[in-house]
């Protein structure tokens, strides 16, 4: 029974995880998107948030999502939005599935 029980941690740890990690993102997108909005217009704010989401680190998705608690986007989360979102990496991902739904 302790065997199975210990088995079982693990698993159940690591779905935890799995949840916050998604909650973090969430929020994350909630600064994200007024940026983008803002910096960005026209662009699909949907798939360029999940652009930008996906290259951040987990230290920058954390600043973010803290970032969302607050009223208005300061203008350091603004200035990590715009170094993201201008990455090779986040360029390549707006391009291939940000944009290009749209384009065609």
């Amino acid at each position: 029974m302790i065997r199975a029980a210990l088995l079982a941690a693990p698993l159940a740890l690591s779905a935890c995880a799995g949840v916050q990690d998604q909650l973090a993102r969430d929020a994350a997108k909630r600064s994200v998107n007024p940026v983008l909005a803002e910096r960005f217009p026209g662009v699909p704010l949907e798939p360029a948030s999940d652009c930008v989401i996906d290259n951040a680190s987990a230290g920058e998705i954390t600043r973010l999502a803290l970032a969302a608690a607050q009223p208005t986007v300061s203008p350091e989360t603004s200035a990590l939005v715009v170094e993201i979102a201008t990455r090779p990496e986040t360029i390549r991902c707006l391009a291939t599935d940000g944009l290009a739904p749209f384009l065609m």
